[in-house]
């Protein structure tokens, strides 16, 4: 008898299901040209870092509804018009 993992073997095209979230899609590259702000301008507005600056505008990572409200009101608009959801 073979000795080791008790794992079940998947077949190699076996995919898991991933949860998937609702894609948002953020204006902040274009606001921020418009005002000629860097990301460091505007991370400093919000209490933020220009890193997750960064990683919001390329969609890796969704800010929290108290953040994104922050964001909006730094230039001046309702959340909707900086944050476009797309349902999957």
């Amino acid at each position: 008898m073979r000795r080791g993992s008790f794992a079940p073997k998947l077949r190699p095209s076996f995919k898991p299901e991933v949860n998937e979230m609702p894609s948002i899609k953020t204006r902040m590259r274009v606001l921020r040209a418009e005002r000629e702000w860097s990301q460091a301008t505007l991370a400093k507005k919000v209490g933020a870092s220009r890193a997750f600056i960064n990683a919001v505008e390329k969609g890796r990572y969704q800010p929290g509804l108290r953040l994104a409200f922050k964001i909006a009101r730094a230039f001046g608009k309702l959340i909707e018009e900086v944050f476009i959801y797309e349902d999957i």
